[in-house]
């Protein structure tokens, strides 16, 4: 559906060239949604513009749904363009106009008949939750009512591919959650291919399949959320599962217990899926006669089910320590030791 090959983008400055982007490449399926994870001036907002042809890249291509987003221009953009439709963090209504006058915007643009801008009008906002708040103006609406008319809004044209620019970041954690779900539910009703570009991973976990993460222009990683959340590569990428995960809390218990049970070990244990269900402590206290301390615990859900973590403190006879570590691995529970914060 999506295909970045060896993208860069540079901009020429009075005071030199700055890369926004570098040698990225990417597959986003259709039908998928796909998260874009980065700090401030990672490249995200670069790559976005280079998705909707906003931005030309100095180096590579650009395809959307068979086309050349990269070289195409005109008219050919033009029409390209109807088809990816963007939603922005600040919402970027019109104002003056009303709830359904926003959403018919595009469709009065496009030159569609009145009868059927009505008609059009009605269904997105039925599909966006804000029947009953057609006349309503933007000034009278909430920080999720503004961006649920984004949404309508972008939606008009029947695009193929929506992108959202920190669409979530502007709202509290709520209506987040609301616009997500918003979200995850358009896509499986329309099988719209989705692009979202933030900073949270509390986003890319809620609703995407896959995310690619970037710093400094490059993307260090990428695949399956669930297989990042539980190995993450880049130093990054373990600072962004960190932000869900809540395991940066635990850093003053784990410092405690380092300095009260030197003898014993303290191990991240990683579980995903149904294996968040085993009663696998009880059983290592039970077989192996060590002492197991829980120093932090977690469980997180993304979109491929569930993955959670447990920082524990393990002490007994090195061979019973051994074989319990041994029983973590036979159930493919990941076992980190941590010997230092």
């Amino acid at each position: 559906m999506i295909e970045l090959k060896d993208i860069s983008k540079i901009y020429k400055t009075k005071n030199g060239e700055i890369t926004a982007v570098k040698d990225v490449s990417l597959s986003i399926n259709k039908g998928e949604i796909f998260g874009i994870i980065g700090y401030s001036g990672a490249g995200k907002s670069t790559m976005i513009r280079l998705l909707n042809g906003l931005e030309k890249p100095t180096t590579g291509t650009v395809e959307v749904n068979g086309q050349q987003i990269s070289s195409i221009t005109g008219t050919q953009l033009r029409q390209a363009r109807q088809k990816i439709s963007m939603i922005f963090q600040h919402f970027n209504l019109l104002w003056s106009r009303t709830v359904a006058d926003n959403i018919a915007f595009p469709l009065e643009i496009a030159g569609v008949p009145k009868a059927e801008r009505v008609t059009r009008v009605k269904e997105l906002i039925d599909l966006v939750g804000l029947t009953g708040r057609e006349n309503a103006y933007p000034s009278q609406l909430s920080g999720g009512q503004k961006q649920r008319v984004g949404i309508a809004r972008a939606l008009a044209n029947n695009p193929e591919v929506l992108l959202c620019d920190e669409a979530t970041s502007a709202l509290d954690p709520e209506t987040t959650d609301a616009i997500l779900e918003l979200l995850l539910d358009i896509n499986k009703r329309l099988g719209l291919t989705i692009v979202l570009i933030t900073h949270e991973m509390h986003v890319i976990r809620k609703i995407c399949r896959r995310v690619a993460v970037m710093e400094a222009g490059r993307v260090v990683e990428s695949g399956d959320v669930l297989d990042v959340f539980q190995n993450p590569q880049a130093e990054i990428t373990k600072n962004f599962v960190m932000q869900v995960s809540g395991t940066r809390e635990s850093k003053e218990s784990i410092e405690q217990i380092l300095v009260n049970y030197p003898t014993g070990k303290i191990v991240k244990l990683t579980f995903i899926g149904n294996k968040t269900e085993q009663p696998v402590i009880s059983q290592i206290i039970k077989e192996f006669n060590v002492e197991v301390n829980i120093v932090h615990g977690n469980i997180t859900q993304t979109t491929s089910g569930p993955y959670g973590t447990l920082i524990v403190q393990i002490d007994g006879k090195p061979n019973q320590v051994e074989e319990a570590f041994k029983l973590l691995e036979s159930r493919e529970i990941q076992a980190e030791v941590i010997d230092h914060v």
